[in-house]
């Protein structure tokens, strides 16, 4: 059996540090934001950063993780309160917003879905999102209200292009809800 290791003490107040000012510096500045002030302003030295986060993905995940989980789960609480079809609206419209607000996490759900096959084998941060989207897709299908040869990574990446195409049109995603509506249009059965 594999032993595993914990965190000493002073390297786990760096992990919390280095999280922190992460979240702090993405929000400000996008996931563009620069690796060595983040190491600076949270006190280690950029070796200790690439310790704890070999890559920019790796720091991005484990600064939105609890985020990604926390818009996965609203695809449960809406799919219990609203028919399947608008639940999947609604869910989109609150992750295109996230995607919008939460700077990084656009990019952390492009490199998910935009490869040749990856999302929802399990090793990707933005999997919870994979299976929410797979579950409120399948019952809008069931409910007859999307077209069943839609896939959820196809939903994914048009919520992705969405947020893009509204962000880019202006007004802190003024667009998104018209946008998102002109693409349902077409993927309602």
């Amino acid at each position: 059996m594999a032993q595993v290791r914990t965190m000493r003490a002073d390297a786990r107040r760096n992990h919390e540090r280095l999280l922190k000012v992460a979240v702090e510096a993405f929000a400000a500045h996008g996931e563009g934001a620069s690796l060595d002030d983040i190491a600076k302003r949270a006190g280690v030295g950029s070796g200790t950063l690439y310790r704890h986060f070999p890559t920019r993905r790796a720091l991005l995940e484990a600064a939105y993780v609890d985020r990604i989980a926390s818009i996965a789960a609203r695809a449960g609480e809406l799919g219990e309160r609203l028919p399947p079809g608008e639940a999947l609206v609604e869910w989109l419209n609150e992750l295109g917003a996230g995607m919008i607000q939460i700077r990084g996490l656009r990019a952390l759900l492009g490199s998910a879905v935009g490869g040749g096959g990856t999302a929802g084998d399990g090793t990707d941060c933005c999997d919870p999102l994979m299976r929410a989207v797979a579950r409120l897709v399948g019952a809008a299908q069931e409910a007859g209200a999307l077209r069943g040869d839609v896939e959820p990574v196809d939903v994914l990446r048009l919520a992705h292009g969405v947020a893009t195409a509204s962000e880019l049109a202006g007004g802190e995603g003024a667009y998104l809800r018209r946008y998102l509506e002109l693409v349902m249009t077409g993927l309602r059965a």
